[in-house]
């Protein structure tokens, strides 16, 4: 199919022709010795060190051009900001010749363009740090303009393309006009590393697990499956990483934890992805009361890294990270947020809670569903400040040690901010039989059409037959916990490249 292509398509590559045949390569060598950054210039001249900025070189992007004839003024973005250019016709081409000026730097750069220059930093008249450019060198012609953003004097963005369809679509666009998407980025990886410098300054070993499983498990989700080819058998993308962790800890390490891509072929919206990242660790011989502490440090230490300060904006709020977090049962905040004790309730009564409380819920569901879904229509949402909800019904937690003086519960909890789940966390279950029958009770609920209920793993339970010690492990959501952390309301907006139904081209 032939491309179609815009009139200013047409004229940049009619551009192109005629700068290859002036002998002009548009897409030389990428050897090109840049020595400065658009933000350490401005942040580190002045006129007392100017002979330290005597000799620069530059390069990034071309966003706005003002010709004002001889003398051109170009502001180019590279990834620490922007800077502006003082091109003056004389000083690029300083004999008669001016046909590099008239061919290249008048009439053949667009916005876009990547190009080079060397030159000396000064302050302008109106008292802007440039570059005052000797040499002007084309890097890369751009053949696609960019869309129109409208920039004040400094070349800060006040108009920017807000289109998702496009932004989530063409993020390397998005990247270049909108530079505080920039941001959210950087942010996020500076919270990972984070999180990895709190995990290895105590000692645990960054591991890799499969992503391909032969059986999805560690959590109860609907998974994606495919085919592996050379042994001829269903495989599955990982839905979670927890039991691999798991075995690891039976093999004798004390504390594990990986940065997962787990695939869950479930619903999408402003807080679910198909395709996510987690984090999961496993501690040997701590349980929850342990992690919660842990998990407190750790929230805390990102808020620092990131903003300076625990009290963190997220849109009109303001969310409080500082330890220690609010803990609350989850039979305790059901009734905190509808006047309904349900801690006694067997699947029967809690369909009638849920019809009193017009709940819509499937029949293929048992008593573990049901609770998770009177838990997220009436309570979730109310809980906006860290808090930890605590001490689940066994019926919820098939792979969570009983509670130690609870009968009936486990000892687990889920970390809510801002009416989100955060963290699932548990002190394992690491006795093997219990654990094999909690999986039977897996497959009854499959038999019943439930299609996020777990499968038998026999690998993992002969590996719990070996002996695993008394455990604790926390999966955590790095996408939502980034949403939090760079004011997102969208996990589309801390993804670079979120899923989007294929494009017809």
């Amino acid at each position: 199919m032939s491309q179609h292509l815009s009139e200013q398509e047409i004229i940049r590559r009619e551009k192109l022709k005629t700068l290859q045949q002036s002998g002009i390569d548009a897409y030389p060598a990428p050897l090109y010795p840049v020595s400065h950054y658009s933000k350490d210039i401005k942040e580190n001249y002045t006129e007392e060190n100017k002979e330290t900025f005597a000799q620069v070189c530059v390069a990034g992007r071309i966003m706005s051009i003002n010709d004002k004839g001889k003398v051109f003024f170009i502001k180019i973005q590279d990834s620490k900001g922007i800077i502006q250019l003082y091109v003056k016709r004389d000083e690029i081409c300083p004999g008669e010749d001016k046909s590099f000026w008239d061919n290249v730097v008048k009439h053949a750069l667009d916005l876009g363009d990547i190009i080079g220059s060397t030159g000396f930093v000064f302050i302008t008249k109106t008292g802007e740090t440039s570059v005052h450019a000797q040499t002007i060198t084309l890097l890369t012609k751009s053949l696609k303009p960019l869309p129109v953003v409208k920039r004040d004097e400094e070349g800060h963005v006040f108009d920017a393309v807000t289109d998702p369809e496009f932004r989530y679509r063409q993020r390397y666009a998005d990247l270049i006009i909108n530079p505080e998407v920039r941001d959210t980025f950087v942010k996020r990886t500076k919270m990972i590393n984070t999180m990895r410098e709190f995990l290895n300054e105590q000692g645990a070993l960054e591991v890799d697990t499969p992503v391909l499983q032969a059986i999805p498990g560690g959590a109860a989700a609907r998974p994606f499956i495919t085919h592996h080819n050379a042994l001829d058998v269903p495989f599955y993308l990982r839905i979670a990483n927890e039991l691999y962790l798991k075995r690891l800890i039976v093999g004798g390490f004390d504390w594990v934890y990986e940065f997962s891509r787990n695939f869950r072929n479930e619903g999408m919206d402003r807080t679910h992805n198909p395709e996510f990242t987690i984090l999961e660790w496993y501690t040997a011989y701590k349980d929850y009361f342990w992690m919660m502490e842990t998990t407190e440090q750790l929230f805390e230490k990102i808020a620092l890294a990131l903003h300076g300060i625990t009290e963190v904006p997220m849109g009109e709020k303001i969310i409080n990270y500082k330890a220690p977090f609010k803990r609350i049962s989850i039979f305790d905040a059901i009734k905190e947020n509808t006047g309904i004790d349900i801690s006694d309730k067997d699947e029967a009564g809690l369909r009638e809670v849920c019809g009193q409380l017009k709940i819509d819920v499937p029949n293929n569901i048992g008593k573990g569903k049901l609770i998770d879904e009177i838990f997220g229509a009436t309570s979730e949402s109310k809980y906006v400040q860290p808090t930890f909800i605590i001490d689940y019904p066994v019926e919820m937690s098939p792979l969570t040690k009983k509670h130690r003086s609870k009968p009936g519960l486990v000892e687990r909890f889920e970390l809510i901010v801002n009416g989100k789940e955060i963290a699932n966390a548990y002190s394992e279950l690491n006795d093997p039989i219990d654990q094999r029958a909690r999986f039977e009770e897996q497959v009854k609920l499959m038999e019943r059409g439930d299609t996020e209920a777990m499968f038998i793993d026999h690998d993992f339970l002969r590996a719990l037959e070996y002996g695993m010690p008394p455990t604790s492990g926390i999966g955590i959501g790095i996408d939502r916990l980034c949403m939090l952390m760079t004011n997102q309301a969208s996990i589309q907006d801390v993804l670079l490249f979120p899923q989007m139904r294929p494009e017809q081209f």
